[in-house]
């Protein structure tokens, strides 16, 4: 208030004028926000100088200038520098005597000032100036601010009466207005009670000593109480919109945060895809080089099968120059028949004993066998195991949606039930929340295209995801057809060296069948080979160390019989372990698969909700503006007979007026 103060005093010595001491005392003991110069006598230029501090002065909100004996010349300054001031809320001008460029000055008041709520006029005899208080009262009609204003002891008669309730028609603002101690009479009581109905923001209004009748008056009381309800049911409504509100906004917070659980786990699942995709590539990579070992393996067998066939055609060619010396040699083996006979009994049980080794290594290959094919049927049941595991999982998945989606409905039934109670609220306070209606469809429409922008980036999400998806399947199929492709390759190569060692055998029998004619000739030759027995100790000691080189070629060609054998047991343990792990990839690929099916359809679930909250959202935005129009239309229609009454009623009041005999006795104006 200390720069208040030196501002006073430094504009009345601008326009040549001494402050007043009085004022200035005031002016120092003012608390903060708050001018009291009740009583205090305020010249011209002192009303000029506040009136110019009025217009900057942003502390004061309580500006009391009660009896201050203002002039007309005075009132109109202040009151012109008040026009432009937004921080004063209460104005105080009781018993200044306002005359008529006092009231037009307090009609331009409220024409342009915007931050008074509370003014009171009390003793200032407004009424008797009837021109300046119909401007007075336009001015009131416009006025969006006003709250409570005091027009007590200012000489209203029934005709200012008249403008101040077609001013209350139009005002939808004030709620407290004082009129007691005037001379308003039956007629300003009628037009004031005939305004009530369009009005209703007024719950508080004083008509005592006014002359007017008891019934009057109780109809104006009766107006009040229903327009005091409706203030009550207003605030209701609001207190019930704002909680509305609130769970509006925190549904939208909570869909917001499943949304972002949602991309969060979205980027989960890529993330896992692309681990997914690498650990298959680099399986991929391990069974090629496994397959490139198994080609060498397999290279290297063929050398080998290659080597012993040269190696048996090299004893059969030796075979077939034995059989010559046999057949060269046959007298001379007489004498050694029984020997030969001896030696074959040997070679004999020797044979039956490698049969008997091969049918054991025969039945623990079959063993082993049926081993491996138990261990496949267990695989087997643990992935049906598993896979009822992932059933059960999708059923708790389902149940889980099924429980968020009966929420769902429920939060929505509870909506419909508070829209429907906000409805028949509404009816009656269209007219006053028709700003919050427009700021209401505002907000709609900037949510609307934020639930829009939302959807087109989950659109675009989910689109993207579909690509990638089907990328990934074609990379798993054709890895599958890849992999597929290569175990058929293997499983034709090992029927190719099944049927080669059938064939391998088939030789060692025919071998043997010939041997055992050989076998037989050189029993019918025994007596021919008497006459060579000089010569046949010779060829013994050759024939033997054939027999012995015979003998490590048969034991060569069973070493790599069993080798063989081995290697293709070796090879087919492998390739189900390859099939195993292929297995165990698809069935990993097919989980991934459901669950980016699962993820498609939770988009698609929440794609869904978005766009059936919009359609909920546009239906009510489009009853609400129907209503707005229906209501419109029929305040118009209201006016329109307001209007028209208005208009009959004042021609036969006139009427009355005129033709009564109280006209002659009436002092002209």
């Amino acid at each position: 208030m200390e720069e208040f103060r030196h501002c006073y005093s430094r504009l009345c010595r601008e326009s040549g004028a001494e402050p007043q001491e009085t004022v200035l005392q005031k002016l120092q003991e003012l608390p903060r926000g708050r001018l009291d110069l009740a009583t205090q006598s305020l010249t011209v230029d002192t009303c000029r100088a506040l009136g110019k501090l009025l217009q900057k002065e942003a502390l004061l909100t309580e500006l009391i200038l009660s009896d201050c004996m203002l002039s007309e010349e005075g009132a109109t300054l202040l009151l012109q520098g008040l026009c432009a001031n937004t921080i004063v809320r209460f104005l105080d001008l009781k018993g200044n005597n306002l005359q008529a460029a006092g009231t037009e000055a307090l009609g331009l008041l409220l024409r342009q000032n915007k931050s008074i709520q509370s003014l009171t006029l009390e003793w200032n005899n407004l009424g008797t100036w009837e021109d300046a208080f119909a401007a007075f009262s336009r001015a009131l009609a416009g006025n969006g601010t006003l709250r409570q204003l005091d027009l007590r002891n200012n000489q209203i008669s029934h005709k200012g009466a008249e403008e101040l309730a077609l001013a209350l028609t139009c005002n939808a603002s004030l709620q407290q207005l004082d009129l007691r101690w005037n001379n308003i009479g039956l007629l300003g009581g009628r037009a004031l009670v005939n305004s009530l109905p369009r009005n209703r923001a007024l719950w508080r209004l004083e008509l005592a000593g006014n002359n007017i009748p008891g019934d009057v008056l109780r109809a104006v009381e009766q107006a009040m109480d229903r327009n005091r309800e409706r203030q009550t049911t207003s605030r209701e409504n609001q207190a019930r919109a704002h909680v509305l509100s609130k769970e509006v906004q925190h549904l939208q917070e909570e869909k917001s945060r499943q949304f972002l659980d949602l991309m969060e786990t979205i980027d989960k699942q890529r993330k896992e895809m692309a681990r997914s995709s690498r650990a298959s590539a680099a399986c991929v990579e391990q069974l090629q080089e496994a397959l490139n070992e198994r080609h060498s393996v397999i290279n290297a067998l063929k050398a080998k099968l290659q080597m012993a066939e040269a190696a048996r055609a090299l004893s059969e060619q030796k075979a077939q120059s034995l059989g010559e010396l046999l057949a060269a040699a046959e007298q001379e083996q007489q004498s050694l028949a029984q020997k030969q006979a001896k030696e074959h009994r040997l070679e004999q049980q020797e044979a039956a004993e490698r049969e008997s080794k091969l049918l054991r290594d025969l039945s623990a290959a079959n063993e082993k066998n049926l081993l491996l094919r138990n261990q496949v049927d267990e695989l087997e049941r643990k992935v049906r195991s598993r896979q009822e595991q992932l059933f059960l999982a999708r059923q708790e998945l389902s149940s889980k949606t099924a429980e968020l989606k009966m929420r769902a409905s429920q939060a929505e039934e509870r909506l419909e039930l508070e829209k429907k109670r906000s409805r028949q609220s509404l009816e009656d306070l269209e007219q006053l929340r028709a700003k919050e209606v427009e700021h209401m469809t505002r907000h709609l429409e900037e949510s609307e295209r934020t639930m829009q922008e939302r959807v087109q980036r989950l659109e675009a999400s989910r689109l993207s995801l579909e690509e990638e998806l089907s990328r990934v399947k074609a990379a798993a199929l054709s890895e599958r057809g890849q992999a597929e492709e290569e175990l058929i390759k293997a499983k034709n190569q090992v029927r190719l060296e099944e049927q080669r060692l059938a064939q391998l055998e088939e030789k060692l029998r025919l071998l043997a069948q010939a041997r055992d004619e050989a076998q037989s000739a050189c029993l019918q030759q025994r007596q021919a080979v008497a006459d060579a027995q000089a010569r046949a100790s010779q060829l013994g000691l050759q024939v033997e160390g054939l027999r012995r080189r015979l003998e490590e070629l048969q034991q060569e060609l069973s070493n790599t019989d069993q080798e063989k054998v081995a290697e293709v047991s070796r090879v087919r343990v492998e390739l189900q372990e390859q099939n195993g792990r292929l297995q165990a990839e698809l069935a990993a690929q097919e989980a991934l698969r459901e669950k980016v099916a699962a993820l498609e359809r939770r988009l698609k679930v929440t794609a869904s909700d978005h766009r059936e909250a919009l359609l909920d959202r546009e239906s009510e935005n489009a009853s609400l503006r129907e209503k707005l129009r229906l209501k419109e239309a029929e305040i118009a229609r209201i006016r329109e007979e307001e209007v028209q009454r208005a208009s009959f009623l004042q021609n036969a009041v006139l009427a009355y007026v005129q033709g009564s005999p109280l006209r002659a006795m009436s002092p002209p104006k």
